[in-house]
């Protein structure tokens, strides 16, 4: 039964955490005054949620494997798609690992989904991505690679035809069913948004865990153009007149295509980019990415055209706070290497960026939490130590990003708003007048102990909907237990009432805040490890 019980939270201004189950107004640290319902709970793992034209909340269930409409207003769910039978291997995470020798669930699941533009007016498109098979599941054990070479899945990309009187998806349509995927860093986020004019479908694809955990032996392709690993992916939205089934599905003009073979890839260099939103800001329009660090540098990114954002050779800024070290570390030293992980050592940031070239290399946006080398330095010795396994460190773990540009909230017009499952909160972060940059502080709103895995917003831009983890644990093998959470796979609405304002700095212009800084020590801001 829904809940429909309205539950307060008081936000404090410094700690922005609710703990309360009594309806109250939350107030923001810019004054801004809010109240927050249930609108939809017990859901197995929300993983996307987005506002659709009909008025309605479209959300697909991770381990659920379902998509559905919700009325925000009463939380009534419509299942429109339920993909069980499409999912080629158990549910691992509800099966006892004596029983099936410890296999792992994909990271994610059923993951992104993308509408039409024009889903109510002659194109009733939905796109979907999700996990159909496991190269493990007829094998002994785990069912992963000797030597931790990795736990292969395999994803789908799949256009279906929405039926509003039938309200079901059907008519599945596969644009690429061979991308690769593992129980760590599937990425998995889907945007529609236009490049000189056209809409395109565009899709994140993580490094897969490579070099870390029981992927550690596998090898990295993030700097691959030849693999979709690490990689933002483009697609049409319609076939093109190619005479290959799934060369129809891969824009002629992507930057890494040739003559002799389609490839879909738009951007490479990422490690686990979970959000991707697209807006116009100062007329001109941009996709920004949030993507997640390994021991520090969470990257808010603007993702161009064939432009390479460095991983696992760079992470966050170009700041030499890597060097001597690796983007993942373990303690079996029956890998090879420094750090015995196939993520590369890195001898110079500076110099990989060099390398790369200034026409190709892209810098973050803006890094969280850009750790010094010597506090990375003494986390990664720990861990191959094997003194301390999961030692403290600074991270955020950002699931998703979006785009506030409307009025509805002011001094919100043109932030980034990046939702975490970590820290369990809401980050605010103003963007420069060209929505090239960070300007201002981190603004933090809705701390819980909560894993938020998605957001949308309403038209009118008063209302926030959040999308909760049920899992207490992730699908990737970092995962922690937010104890004490009694909002697990719920969607939350978070509604706008009164006050905000922009800040003001000595000139009386209005900004966001202080710059960002370059450096931060990982003492300064403890933190338990990724929750990715």
């Amino acid at each position: 039964m829904r809940r429909a019980l309205f539950f307060l939270a008081f936000l404090s201004v410094i700690s922005g955490s609710f703990t309360s189950t009594q309806a109250q107004d939350l107030t923001g640290p810019k004054g801004e005054t809010f109240t927050v319902r249930v609108v939809k709970d017990k859901l197995s793992d929300p993983w996307e949620v987005t506002f659709g034209p009909d008025q309605h909340l479209w959300i697909t269930e991770a381990k659920g494997y379902k998509v559905s409409r919700l009325n925000p207003s009463t939380g009534a769910q419509t299942v429109l798609l339920d993909l069980t039978s499409e999912r080629k291997f158990p549910r691992y995470d509800k099966v006892p690992d004596s029983v099936d020798g410890g296999k792992p669930w994909p990271q994610g699941g059923l993951m992104g989904m993308a509408l039409h533009p024009q889903l109510l007016s002659g194109k009733p498109y939905v796109y979907l991505a999700y996990a159909y098979s496991y190269a493990g599941a007829g094998k002994s054990g785990d069912g992963c690679d000797p030597n931790f070479g990795g736990c292969h899945y395999t994803m789908r990309l799949v256009r279906y035809d929405y039926e509003p009187k039938a309200q079901k998806l059907s008519n599945p349509l596969l644009l690429c069913d061979s991308i690769p995927g593992s129980n760590d860093h599937n990425s998995g986020r889907l945007l529609i948004a236009p490049v000189q004019g056209k809409d395109f479908l565009f899709y994140t694809v993580g490094d897969l865990g490579a070099g870390q955990f029981k992927n550690i032996g596998r090898p990295n392709h993030a700097q691959n153009i030849g693999s979709y690993e690490g990689k933002v992916l483009r697609f049409n939205l319609e076939p093109d007149p190619d005479k290959n089934q799934y060369d129809r599905w891969i824009p002629n003009d992507n930057p890494f295509t040739s003559p002799q073979r389609q490839n879909a890839v738009w951007s490479l260099g990422h490690r686990n980019a979970q959000g991707l939103a697209y807006a116009v800001v100062k007329g001109t329009g941009r996709i920004y990415a949030s993507e997640h660090g390994p021991f520090s540098d969470d990257e808010l990114n603007v993702v161009e055209r064939g432009k390479n954002y460095g991983h696992p050779l760079i992470i966050g800024y170009q700041d030499n706070n890597y060097n001597g070290l690796a983007a993942g570390v373990s303690d079996h030293a029956e890998i090879p290497g420094t750090w015995h992980t196939t993520y590369p050592t890195i001898k110079s940031e500076k110099e990989n960026a060099v390398a790369l070239g200034a026409q190709n290399y892209r810098d973050p946006i803006y890094s969280f939490n850009p750790t010094s080398n010597a506090s990375l330095t003494k986390i990664l010795t720990q861990i191959r130590s094997g003194e301390n396994s999961s030692p403290d460190w600074s991270s955020e773990a950002p699931s998703s990003i979006a785009v506030y540009t409307s009025t509805g909230i002011p001094g919100w017009q043109n932030s980034l708003l990046v939702p975490t499952l970590k820290t369990g909160k809401l980050i605010r972060l103003p963007l420069n007048a060209s929505g090239t940059g960070v300007t201002g502080d981190t603004l933090t709103y809705f701390r819980s102990k909560i894993r938020y895995r998605d957001l949308a917003i309403s038209p009118d831009g008063k209302k926030l909907y959040l999308a909760v983890d049920s899992s207490s644990v992730t699908s990737g093998p970092s995962g922690e237990d937010p104890k004490g959470s009694q909002y697990r796979g719920s969607i939350l609405e978070f509604t706008y009432v009164k006050g905000g304002t922009a800040l003001k700095n000595a000139s009386g212009k209005t900004t966001g805040g202080k710059a960002p800084a370059k450096s931060k020590d990982a003492a300064q801001v403890a933190g338990k490890r990724r929750k990715e």
